[in-house]
């Protein structure tokens, strides 16, 4: 009678009613994880390490397949993996930061997503080493700032992807809040693209992270480079590497234009937002927002970070919503100051 209580124990214990389910589903399947821009870029640069260790953190261990999906600054990504892509945990998306305001913002009629209703994972970034700075050419009109805020003095040509990117949104912001007098010239396809805008002189200019300077345009960093950073955005307090470069909110004209600065900040702890759609079964959700964390200490991927130069300072998903919140509560009066900048009547 014993042994044939242990060879019921040892049977049901092998038996598919006591697997994983998790990772039952994810053995032998692979992720897609969608990119809303081109590739060459920062947000290429985040989602390519992402892509090559998040799977081994996983049950089942998944392949990750990384994809390009460009178009409207992000939106189109956004939009795809709210509405398209399949809801059974097999899909992610990586995107702009910005869309997250758009969202909670409201008035975008482009916007098929709910950002409070993503599956969120997180971002592998929290920006706490970063900063989105202005590069301009050295050979602009503009030498400084100063040059660019007074009245009559000369404009930034800056490039951008698209109306209500991060981009073009944060030149019209800092044109409010700061007196900047920036033009932004649109329909780049990414910033690859807008890099070689600005290598090439067909603008002067543009936004882009430190870490993605750092990463994909170490050429930019050095002494003798012909362009040079001429303002920091999302950032408290100025980057050590940059100590004369002021910030964005040291050059705020009065106390609401600095309460738009740092609303629209707020993303940039979301630096790299990386979601999944509404939907995904509650237990691989779980599984894959362990997993991300998981990953973001495993010493392999912290050096293969470590060697493209990228910050990892990460936030979960539980952070991501907090976010949220955080722009979803912020004063109405201030949030109204920044849909007249998104909808171009700043």
């Amino acid at each position: 009678m014993r042994l044939l209580t242990c060879c019921l124990a040892l049977g049901l214990a092998g038996s598919p009613a006591f697997a994983n389910p998790v990772e039952e589903f994810y053995k032998g399947k692979q992720i897609q994880l969608i990119v809303g821009y081109g590739p060459g870029g920062g947000y290429d640069v985040y989602a390519r390490v992402v892509g090559r260790f998040f799977g081994r953190h996983l049950p089942g261990r998944p392949g990750v397949v990384v994809q390009s999906m460009p178009g409207a600054g992000s939106l189109r990504a956004a939009n795809y993996i709210y509405v398209t892509a399949p809801k059974d945990g097999t899909a992610l998306a990586t995107f702009g930061r910005n869309m997250a305001m758009i969202s909670v913002l409201g008035g975008n009629p482009n916007v098929q997503f709910d950002a409070r209703r993503f599956t969120w994972i997180g971002s592998p970034t929290s920006g706490q080493n970063d900063g989105y700075l202005l590069w301009v050419r050295k050979d602009a009109k503009a030498k400084s700032l100063n040059d660019a805020q007074r009245a009559g003095g000369p404009e930034i040509l800056l490039g951008g992807t698209s109306e209500g990117s991060t981009d073009t949104d944060i030149a019209a912001l800092i044109k409010k809040t700061i007196g900047a007098n920036l033009r932004v010239v649109s329909g780049y396809p990414d910033g690859a693209a807008m890099s070689l805008a600005v290598e090439r002189g067909e603008v002067e200019g543009r936004f882009i992270g430190l870490s993605a300077v750092e990463s994909t345009l170490p050429e930019w960093l050095k002494p003798e480079s012909f362009v040079r950073p001429m303002l920091q955005f999302a950032r408290t307090t100025r980057l050590k590497e940059f100590p004369d470069v002021p910030t964005a909110r040291e050059l705020a004209k009065d106390a609401i234009s600095r309460q738009m600065i740092e609303l629209a900040e707020i993303p940039y702890l979301l630096s790299r937002p990386l979601v999944g759609p509404p939907g995904i079964p509650s237990d691989r959700a779980a599984a894959l927002q362990k997993a991300f964390l998981d990953m973001t200490k495993d010493p392999a991927f912290l050096a293969d970070a470590s060697k493209l130069k990228i910050d990892i300072s990460p936030l979960g998903a539980e952070d991501a919503l907090r976010m949220l919140d955080m722009l979803a509560n912020a004063p109405e009066g201030v949030k109204d100051e920044i849909r007249k900048l998104q909808s171009g009547g700043g």
